[in-house]
């Protein structure tokens, strides 16, 4: 158990940052499975730059690595593309 107040509030901020980042990451994959579903390619394309979006601003925030997001992004792409 930590000592310092310091660490006692850096284990509470932590705690705070992991749950959003949780929540943050799990409403990403809701969007991806939800876009990989569908099969209509307007709707498709009209979905993906607001995913781009979530995935950019994942990256940015140091959620997910700039190579997932790129992976992720560029078989989205294909996906849509196919349909």
């Amino acid at each position: 158990m930590a000592n310092h107040k310091s660490a006692l509030k850096r284990i509470r901020q932590s705690e705070k940052k992991r749950v959003a980042n949780k929540y943050v990451h799990k409403t990403m994959r809701n969007a991806l499975k939800t876009l990989r579903e569908e099969s209509d390619k307007k709707v498709a394309e009209k979905a993906v730059p607001g995913v781009f979006s979530m995935i950019d601003k994942l990256t940015k925030n140091n959620i997910i690595h700039k190579n997932k997001a790129a992976n992720l992004k560029s078989g989205l792409a294909k996906q849509v593309a196919a349909l």
